[in-house]
């Protein structure tokens, strides 16, 4: 009798076990994006391209400048960069999917240039679009990292 406990009680481990593959499949990995994040972030420079100068040379960053996340043309998330120019947007996975975000949404940063450097235009800004970089596991959490492409200036 024992032995027969044994062997239903190891059955049931082992049904057990294989029973999260074949649900996170059938769920379409709703089980990842309740454990996932999606973070998009980058730099901001004070130039004309928004970029880092040729060959590193030391740049200005932009400093509390606004950076919109726009998706066919809906402001869906922003941040405000930091005295660093750094920003960052963090998005919930079960809400945007990565290769819509990547077709279809770009980040504008709609603080005149001007701001930052008097010398730049006052009318315009910059627009980029969107890569992934990886997506690390840390711990259970799996996050996917965006950046921007390189932004570009676009007049008004």
């Amino acid at each position: 009798m024992a032995l027969k406990t044994l062997m239903l009680v190891c059955l049931l481990v082992a049904a057990m076990a294989l029973i999260p593959p074949i649900a996170e499949a059938q769920l379409g990995g709703l089980i990842s994006g309740l454990l996932g994040l999606i973070r998009i972030q980058g730099t901001v420079f004070c130039t004309v391209d928004g970029n880092i100068g040729v060959n590193g040379t030391a740049t200005p960053v932009f400093p509390y400048a606004l950076v919109q996340l726009q998706c066919g043309g809906n402001v869906v998330s922003s941040s405000t960069t930091n005295g660093s120019g750094i920003f960052s947007i963090l998005l919930d996975p079960l809400q945007f999917l990565v290769p819509s975000l990547i077709n279809n949404c770009n980040l504008a940063v709609k603080t005149p240039l001007s701001n930052c450097n008097t010398s730049l235009p006052s009318i315009g800004g910059l627009s980029s679009t969107l890569q992934v970089i990886g997506s690390p596991v840390a711990g259970l959490l799996n996050i996917t990292n965006i950046i921007p492409t390189g932004f570009g200036f676009l007049r008004a």
